[in-house]
């Protein structure tokens, strides 16, 4: 009989695939992005030194969600996590996907940051 690999399992490989050639530094460091059914949640870190510069989920209190796991939601995390890298004097960035598709709440993310302020 054959077992049916999880598609978490399929993300997690891309992702690793992905991630060995792709990495943030303190110049450019790398937009990360996970996504759960109830929430999404973004990070920009450096992986030189191993530390997350900027953070911004549907789960923070200033954005005052109803629910976390809609495009809407995307949008406004995009959208935060961009405002705080403008704080952070940070303009250029590398995503990473996370091994997700380039497709709907990621894609919203994505386009919602690049429209306020960040390069990538």
């Amino acid at each position: 009989m054959i077992k049916k690999v999880s598609r978490n399992e399929v993300r997690k490989a891309r992702h690793e695939r992905v991630r060995s050639k792709l990495s943030g530094t303190p110049s450019i460091p790398r937009l990360n992005v996970f996504r759960s059914n109830n929430n999404i949640f973004a990070q920009i870190i450096d992986d030189e030194n191993a530390v997350t510069l900027v953070s911004a989920s549907s789960i923070d209190k200033e954005l005052k969600l109803e629910n976390g796991g809609n495009t809407e939601a995307a949008i406004k995390v995009g959208e935060l996590l961009a405002k705080r890298a403008k704080e952070a004097k940070i303009v250029e960035v590398k995503f990473d996907r996370g091994g997700y598709l380039y497709h709907g709440r990621v894609k919203e993310l994505a386009e919602a940051a690049r429209q306020n302020g960040l390069k990538f």
